[in-house]
């Protein structure tokens, strides 16, 4: 992997009876007091993917099924490049559970979850909804 922090977490969706279609998992993170969406710092030799589909069963409780690639936020933390890289991911099962990072975990459309997090996660969020609206069309017109 690239020098700086690497990082990588998910958009993780469930089907939902909302005009969206799903509803977005959004956890709590404890030490921050913010909403955000599933992520985390990668462990050595882990494959970026990997450390989506760990950090959401973590994080969340939930298993998830990994789907497209969403794209990849860049920012400095603490005068580090950091790379945060983000799947679609379906949810499959799964409980959540407080732990010392996170102590609540929401289900919200997406466009209600981006009226809680910060610019950046609501970013990823926008990229979600842009695949969601694709494939919706593509299901249509085949």
């Amino acid at each position: 992997m690239a020098q700086g922090i690497q990082a990588a977490g998910g958009v993780v969706w469930r089907p939902a009876n909302t005009s969206a279609g799903v509803e977005i998992a959004l956890i709590h993170r404890t030490r921050q007091r913010d909403w955000s969406l599933p992520k985390g710092k990668a462990h050595a030799g882990e494959l970026p993917v990997e450390t989506a589909l760990r950090e959401v069963l973590e994080e969340t409780g939930h298993h998830a099924e990994v789907g497209p690639f969403l794209g990849a936020v860049t920012y400095h933390k603490r005068g580090m490049l950091k790379v945060v890289r983000y799947w679609s991911m379906e949810a499959t099962g799964g409980s959540f559970v407080a732990n010392r990072e996170t102590d609540d975990l929401l289900w919200l459309p997406p466009k209600a979850a981006c009226r809680l997090m910060s610019a950046r996660n609501t970013e990823v969020v926008g990229w979600f909804r842009r695949l969601r609206l694709a494939e919706r069309k593509v299901q249509v017109t085949t």
